[in-house]
């Protein structure tokens, strides 16, 4: 009797517009394109996901989602760019002195109406930065100490690429999605 193997179609993979960041280019080229090209490759990684998708917790014990994840960064944009970098006064997102996880661990609300915020803040900050030199400071609120703009850049780039390697994992579980 001979064995018949069924072909497994390989895991879907994430594709979608994206730019690369220019491989020749000056400072501030080179931070606000990789800061970008890191935001679209978060957005990438929950295309086509419903809000229940969205909202999958990764493995337990864990509470990451892609929701989660998507409200943290909408929280990070604001706090690091508007309140800490420009002072603005602007309350804080999906964060309280009660609550400082909930932006991971309260999922209500609408996924879309998420995107859009975050989206906003995203616009928000590129209006700072073009409107701002690398060397402009901030202060942050913990320690009173000032940072500049681009020591806020490349910590942003950091915090974006940490949680796109999250967020793979967390896709891959939901679908076997890859890539991107």
């Amino acid at each position: 009797m001979t064995e018949h193997t069924i072909p497994v179609a390989p895991p879907p993979r994430l594709t979608g517009p994206r730019i690369d960041p220019a491989p020749v280019a000056d400072e501030r080229q080179a931070l606000t394109e990789s800061l970008d090209y890191y935001r679209r490759t978060f957005e990438l990684k929950c295309a086509g996901l419903d809000p229940g998708q969205l909202s999958e917790r990764s493995v337990p014990p864990s509470t990451l989602t892609l929701h989660g994840l998507l409200r943290h960064l909408t929280g990070c944009e604001r706090w690091w760019f508007r309140i800490q970098f420009t002072g603005e006064d602007v309350p804080n997102l999906y964060y309280s002195d009660d609550d400082p996880e909930q932006d991971f661990t309260d999922l209500a609300g609408d996924v879309d109406e998420a995107f859009s915020l975050w989206h906003a803040e995203c616009a928000r900050s590129r209006e700072i930065v073009a409107a701002s030199s690398l060397e402009q400071t901030g202060t942050r609120r913990s320690t009173g100490e000032p940072f500049t703009l681009r020591w806020l850049m490349l910590r942003m780039i950091g915090e974006y690429a940490r949680h796109i390697g999250q967020a793979d994992l967390i896709r891959e579980r939901i679908d076997g999605a890859t890539g991107e």
